[in-house]
């Protein structure tokens, strides 16, 4: 049994690298191919900055080919370019745009990861006869007493566990994680002494097409006409101000509202507790209006037996950045799913991941539909 847990002698093995151009990717590809393994590089075109933008010659996309490119042939193992443009395009940038209009606050690289390079990717690395496919996430495979099991990475400041909560279980079956079991700057040093090109190059914090983090641009660019102005409505049904469009809003914003100061007694600041597309409304309250202690979910992905019917006990994170919140887990009919907090959260958007775990395992998860606090009647 090699190192990737698969029966073989690594040079007898081909392994498909998923490779961003990145310091991650490339590491993964250079230790593979240094323990022996037939590695085959693989990059995706998968976005234009100009079309993005609307701008000629604004594409980066090209800086990422180069330099993954530049890793594979210093070291001497095949690398390809495949062009997913299209798929990219239909699957996660105009899946991004219209979760945007109606309201929700989505996650592209969920989608990314869901629909293009654990889906399309993966079937070509099959194709290519590959034994397994390795990625760069900060994120562990483990084996456990019924097969391969997802785990938080070892650093949690780099962990990705909450981007990959719907990799299924077959697909778990052929992936592999070599980093997760390390912290980023042990992946540096990897880097340096490998003398990847790449060993200082920085994190990219940014979704990949949208350019300087302007999501209502890329909006407007797919959806023209979509930044229609409406109503800033408080809770109590007062209209505080008017808005540019609610492509700008978030639930649980609070600055950049638009509306001053004022409008409570006490001049408590106020939140975005809802968006209403159908009125086309911003809504406004104070923090409480934010609380939520059930959230509904769909398309939902479980990595575990099943699902009791009294519930389950786990952990759910709502937003990446968030700590974990004990919840009872029940799932119900068509991919459907429900958590019930055992304390209420704050800023719960739709659109957003209920990503549950069992310490740190990954259990599964679904897309927030919405939520309601049941201890009130609901204010948005």
């Amino acid at each position: 049994m090699n190192s990737l847990g698969i029966d073989k002698e690594p040079k007898k093995t081909r392994v498909v690298v998923a490779m961003s151009g990145g310091v991650d990717s490339s590491v993964t590809a250079a230790l593979l191919y240094e323990e022996g393994y037939e590695v085959v590089g693989i990059t995706l075109q998968l976005y234009d900055h100009g079309e993005a933008i609307q701008k000629k010659g604004a594409c980066c996309a090209g800086q990422d080919i180069h330099d993954a490119k530049r890793v594979s042939e210093n070291l001497g193992f095949q690398h390809y370019v495949l062009n997913y443009q299209s798929r990219f395009k239909d699957k996660v940038i105009e899946d991004f745009v219209d979760s945007y209009l109606k309201g929700e606050t989505p996650i592209p690289c969920v989608k990314c990861n869901q629909n293009v390079k654990f889906k399309d990717l993966l079937e070509t690395a099959r194709d290519l006869g590959a034994d397994c496919m390795a990625t760069g996430h900060y994120i562990q495979r483990v084996m456990g007493s019924r097969g391969a099991e997802l785990h938080r990475a070892i650093d949690p400041g780099k962990d990705q566990s909450y981007f990959l909560f719907a990799t299924t279980q077959e697909q778990l079956d052929f992936l592999r994680f070599p980093l997760g079991g390390w912290t980023k700057d042990i992946t540096r040093w990897h880097a340096e002494r490998l003398g990847l090109a790449v060993a200082e190059k920085p994190d990219s914090m940014d979704i990949c097409f949208v350019p300087n983090g302007s999501y209502a641009k890329v909006v407007e660019k797919f959806r023209p006409g979509a930044l229609n102005g409406g109503d800033i409505v408080h809770v109590d049904g007062r209209v505080l101000g008017q808005h540019e469009g609610i492509i700008n809003y978030t639930v649980g914003q609070r600055r950049g509202i638009g509306i001053g100061g004022g409008h409570t007694e006490n001049n408590s600041p106020l939140f975005v507790v809802g968006l209403k597309p159908d009125k086309n409304q911003v809504i406004v309250g104070p923090y409480a209006a934010l609380a939520r202690d059930t959230i509904y979910m769909k398309d939902s992905n479980w990595l575990l037996a099943d699902i009791p019917a009294e519930g389950l006990d786990v952990e759910v994170k709502l937003r990446s950045a968030q700590p974990p919140l004990p919840a009872k887990l029940y799932a119900e009919a068509e991919g459907r799913a429900r958590a019930v907090l055992a304390a209420p959260a704050f800023g719960v958007a739709a659109g957003q991941a209920c990503v549950c775990y069992a310490g740190n395992r990954v259990l599964g998860g679904g897309w927030i539909t919405g939520s309601e606090n049941t201890s009130i009647p609901q204010v948005a």
